[in-house]
């Protein structure tokens, strides 16, 4: 079965990333919408899509389209993901999932009622290098977790500083755009869930609305693992990276909290260093593929219950930061 696409938001990272990866994955493109009709019809010719529209209720009436990828302003998520569901179509919806876990919570429960599959975009789950770490922690190569480190910072395009840096209520900030993908990557390779945070952000300058551009913290997981992050639009030359040290050694990715599958993996233990081998594809290939699956059978590489899971661990942070206190993590799951 051929799965057809409708594209809810004209966003950059669909042109750069999803539209191919759908392609790639044995998939079509049918429409894409925009609440700006000259970007709609601009974006659809750009990307050879044959249909556009300002009107979102045009996707979801289209019995042509199968599935909707979201990726509108955080504000806008759960209200198009309820209807969609609603419609009865599959849904792909960037991170994070809404502003509220209980918008989030609701945006599951109408995708369970609707039997639809609600995925949420967590492209690291689909990268080689931290699927190497997680096979590594699992085999017991490094005994028992103990810590972790994420660095998550970098420096946002001048392409991408628009709401993300100036629109507090459309859900803006470094916290909501890259903790959350923290998160989702620490649960996936340690295989346990955060249960408390602290945090402290800055405003380096490019942040307004006192919105924060960079922020620093720890979260404690289940078994006593703590993991420390910095994630920031604000750095120009740093590299990324994902640690995991436990009683019998370390595991050290370097450049590998990317969109692009690139970066190395090195197990440290008692035989000594070795490089780990991370052979794999494009990430969002990944997420599309296992999506088309999950369509008739399994399962998306992250689930609606992951998005909750990082949404709940982000907006714990942002209450920690504001509150200088430590915050439990709170999902209703």
């Amino acid at each position: 079965m051929t799965v057809r696409w409708g594209l809810i938001g004209a966003s950059t990272i669909a042109h750069e990333w999803v539209i191919d990866a759908i392609r790639a994955a044995g998939g079509t493109v049918s429409s894409v919408m925009s609440s700006n009709a000259e970007r709609a019809r601009n974006y659809a010719s750009d990307n050879g899509i044959a249909s556009f529209t300002t009107d979102i209720d045009d996707i979801l009436s289209d019995a042509d389209i199968d599935a909707v990828y979201i990726s509108t302003t955080n504000d806008l998520h759960h209200g198009q993901t309820v209807a969609a569901a609603r419609a009865g179509k599959h849904i792909l919806c960037e991170k994070p999932l809404a502003l509220t876990v209980e918008d989030a919570r609701a945006m599951r429960d109408a995708a369970a009622r609707a039997g639809v599959v609600l995925a949420t975009n967590h492209h690291l789950r689909n990268a080689a290098t931290h699927t190497a770490i997680r096979d590594a922690i699992a085999a017991g190569k490094i005994g028992r977790p103990l810590s972790a480190r994420v660095f998550h910072a970098g420096y946002l395009p001048t392409h991408l500083q628009g709401w993300r840096l100036d629109k507090p209520a459309a859900g803006g900030g470094a916290i909501l755009d890259l903790t959350v993908h923290d998160v989702d990557a620490l649960r996936y390779v340690l295989g346990r869930n955060p249960t408390e945070v602290v945090a402290i952000a800055q405003s380096g300058g490019m942040g307004s609305e006192g919105l924060e551009d960079s922020v620093m913290g720890v979260i404690r997981f289940e078994d006593g693992v703590i993991a420390q992050f910095h994630d920031g639009f604000t750095t120009r030359f740093v590299e990324t990276g994902l640690e995991v040290h436990g009683t019998e050694g370390s595991l050290i990715g370097r450049n590998v909290m990317t969109q692009r599958p690139v970066g190395t993996v090195v197990l440290r233990n008692g035989d000594g260093e070795r490089q780990l081998p991370t052979d794999g594809g494009n990430l969002y290939e990944g997420v599309i593929k296992a999506f088309h699956s999950a369509i008739n059978e399994g399962s998306p590489s992250a689930t609606a219950e992951d998005g909750i899971w990082s949404l709940a661990t982000a907006l714990a942070v942002k209450k920690a930061v504001a509150s200088g206190a430590a915050i439990k993590v709170e999902t209703g799951l």
